[in-house]
């Protein structure tokens, strides 16, 4: 018995569902359209070219504020950098992130640890949150520094439809 696509497509949604996986926690994200959707960012293209093309349209600094967007640099084997949103700020050195694609491929991840461990305090290097040791991962991340949205960050619901907390992947 032969079954066409969209039986298949079918199948596999009705079975997702009985399981609460919904299409919206069911897709892969990448850190750029993630970043994009939850800042209201309008940039495109690889999360290390963010910095550069935020030139002259957004506003970019070296403090984080709730709701800019950090962009990590090129970094070793991150070879196309990476953006996550600020979500909160606990103090001067340390803060939230609420990113994709981080410690789970294609997941969600929301108020996750970020903490700044430049020599200078000036967030130029940074340590984040990593699953996989359920704690502050071993790398240290140059950063670019962060890009400020021009108004409010979407309220950024998950996409996976449930709750998340420090370092808990929603995916």
């Amino acid at each position: 018995m032969k079954f066409g696509r969209s039986a298949v497509f079918g199948a596999t949604l009705l079975f997702a569902s009985m399981f609460g996986i919904t299409p919206a926690s069911a897709q892969f994200w990448q850190c750029v359209p993630y970043a994009r959707m939850i800042s209201g960012i309008d940039i495109h293209g690889n999360a290390g070219t963010w910095w550069d093309q935020a030139a002259g349209r957004y506003d970019r600094g070296h403090a984080p504020e709730v709701g800019s967007v950090m962009v990590l640099k090129p970094h070793g084997k991150m070879t196309i950098g990476h953006v996550a949103m600020v979500s909160g700020i606990v103090s001067d050195r340390e803060i939230t992130v609420t990113h994709a694609n981080w410690s789970r491929p294609g997941g969600i991840e929301k108020d996750v640890r970020v903490v700044d461990v430049s020599p200078e305090g000036d967030w130029s290097e940074v340590k984040v949150w990593y699953a996989g040791v359920d704690d502050l991962g071993g790398t240290t991340y140059p950063t670019f520094g962060f890009i400020y949205p021009k108004s409010a960050p979407v309220q950024y619901a998950d996409a996976s439809g449930g709750a998340g907390s420090r370092g808990a992947a929603l995916n």
